[in-house]
């Protein structure tokens, strides 16, 4: 596997990102771990997701993938869609942001996410 530098941050990321939209819909839990370790297998450090992918469980699953190897994951997730219907359950303001980062800390069993 070939890594590259993202910008001026030092960090060194694969060149090729897994995402996980697949976790927990298309592809169950066992599945998702298989992936998840041929991805790892194959030297795969770079994992994207989002607090809405299966409505959260693709980072719990990812969460739990990654626990045990944690410093050695650089991981991605994203916010802007609809997690609930509270009218500022959406969109890019610092609450929906912040709200959603702390969720995806707690689902993904972290405490920090790398972008």
């Amino acid at each position: 596997m070939e890594y590259r530098t993202v910008g001026k941050t030092g960090i060194q990321v694969s060149n090729l990102c897994f995402g996980t939209m697949s976790f927990g819909s298309n592809a169950d839990e066992q599945t998702s771990k298989a992936m998840y370790k041929r991805c790892r297998e194959a030297g795969i450090n770079f994992f994207d997701t989002a607090d809405v992918y299966s409505g959260g469980r693709s980072e719990e699953i990812l969460g739990e993938c990654i626990a045990h190897e944690r410093e050695n994951i650089v991981l991605t997730t994203k916010v802007f869609w609809n997690t609930s219907a509270d009218v500022n359950g959406k969109g890019l303001s610092r609450k929906h942001i912040m709200q959603g980062v702390e969720a995806s800390l707690r689902r993904l069993k972290t405490d920090y996410i790398d972008f």
